[in-house]
């Protein structure tokens, strides 16, 4: 008999679960401190909506486009996380249809944001990309920009800046990750208090299928999962 998608998942995410517990454990946290987000960008809307009745209702995706189709798709209770970057053409469909955007990776994208924010007359979070891993190929602000941004976003009203982002450099040994999940919690620890109401510097958004035990043992509030839960199942 074939295994159904739906009874894949719920294993996947029961052995996610006791990975996320134990590195909670290790690192003299609690469970409820981190948030699993589910990146459902290799998979089809079907799969993806099995999600909700397995009680994972925080969903990522990388392209605005499929983040689209899939909210159109499925239930409302899903909360929807940009992950991936966003084109300023993108912006006002996007805006109403997402939770957070964790990937705003210029002052540029934060101005074009708050204005279209208020444009729609709502409160939108967001986390500021930061290359911490310094790969050129990377989008996201060097750690050194953010020093100078506080006095940049005084006067939003709109868009609220909640955290840091970072992806840590490809590696298949997730040790590998620690230093650059550690320089985000310092960088998130030094700029706490410099920006201004409504921001608020809380979450890390850190760590993926490879990494991600790692990102919370260095104090990631939320971690970004694909392959350890999505491989192999139809797309």
């Amino acid at each position: 008999m074939q295994t159904l998608p739906a009874d894949i998942l719920q294993q996947r995410l029961a052995e996610v679960e006791d990975r996320i517990a134990d590195a909670c454990r290790r690192s003299g946290r609690k469970r409820a401190a981190v948030t699993l987000v589910a990146v459902t960008k290799t998979v089809s809307a079907e799969i993806a909506g099995l999600l909700p009745a397995l009680g994972i209702c925080d969903l990522g995706e990388s392209r605005p486009q499929e983040l689209w189709k899939k909210a159109n798709a499925l239930v409302p209770a899903v909360r929807w996380h940009l992950v991936g970057h966003l084109q300023r053409n993108k912006i006002e469909k996007t805006l109403p249809l997402v939770h957070m955007i964790h990937s705003v990776d210029s002052l540029r994208l934060l101005l074009f944001l708050e204005n279209e924010a208020m444009k729609q007359e709502r409160q939108i979070p967001v986390l500021l990309e930061v290359n911490a891993s310094r790969e050129p190929q990377k989008n996201g602000f060097a750690p050194q920009e953010l020093d100078g941004l506080p006095p940049k976003v005084e006067g939003f009203q709109f868009v609220r800046i909640e955290g840091l982002m970072t992806m840590a450099a490809l590696n298949p040994h997730a040790e590998a990750s620690r230093q650059t999940f550690a320089e985000l919690r310092d960088l998130r620890d030094q700029l706490k208090d410099q920006f201004p109401s409504p921001h608020r510097l809380e979450h890390l958004s850190m760590g993926m299928s490879n990494d991600f035990e790692v990102a919370i043992e260095e104090g990631a509030t939320m971690v970004r999962l694909g392959s350890v839960l999505f491989e192999g199942l139809n797309p």
